[in-house]
């Protein structure tokens, strides 16, 4: 059985998004508290154990970037090839007031995330401190898993944006396309004589 066009892009989505909260979270717990200072002559070598945060970090960053472009496509894909005018879509509020939601979230997260990965990259490159009383420092704690857990709400935001553009989407096109509606159907009986009584 084949899977819908909105099924897969619902699921790739949530794919997408799961997997960058995930990463973000594995980060979060595989990061250390500090390196370990080596005093050398004037100078504090910080040797940071090897692993793979920064790698993990960033690769939550790209799967939160596909979720995102793909709950764009999500809204904006002309779905059994009938598109429908932007306007259109976001006539309905509650679809605005989400698509803002989503994007801010998405957003956020997608900067927590690569704050967080370019920080802890720079500190195992700038490893060597003048600072003799340096405590080797890393990533803020918390800043991989807050991220990681915004890219999951972005996700959701972005299905629940999906919802309501198919609501939306359905409603278009039942304006465009009126047949079958109850009245024009009865009044075509009524001018067709089913609507007369029959005599007595």
């Amino acid at each position: 059985m084949a899977i819908s066009r909105t099924a897969q892009i619902s699921l790739a989505v949530a794919t997408f998004g799961s997997l960058a909260f995930i990463l973000g979270v594995i980060a979060e717990n595989k990061k250390p508290a500090a390196g370990t200072p080596i005093h050398g002559k004037d100078v504090v070598i910080c040797k940071y154990p090897s692993d793979p945060t920064v790698a993990l970090g960033s690769l939550s960053v790209v799967a939160l970037f596909v979720s995102t472009i793909l709950g764009l496509v999500s809204i904006f894909y002309p779905y059994k090839g009938k598109s429908v005018p932007t306007d259109a879509l976001f006539r309905s509020t509650t679809l605005v007031v989400f698509f803002v939601i989503a994007v801010s979230v998405s957003v956020l997260a997608e900067a927590m995330m690569i704050w967080a990965s370019v920080t802890e990259g720079l500190h195992r490159v700038r490893n060597v401190h003048h600072n003799l009383d340096t405590g080797c420092p890393t990533a803020k704690t918390g800043l991989f898993g807050g991220a990681a857990f915004l890219a999951l709400d972005a996700a959701l935001f972005w299905l629940v944006c999906q919802m309501l553009t198919l609501n939306a989407r359905d409603d278009y096109l039942e304006e465009e396309d009126p047949k079958g509606e109850y009245g024009q159907v009865l009044a075509t009986d009524y001018e067709n004589g089913a609507g007369t009584q029959p005599k007595v």
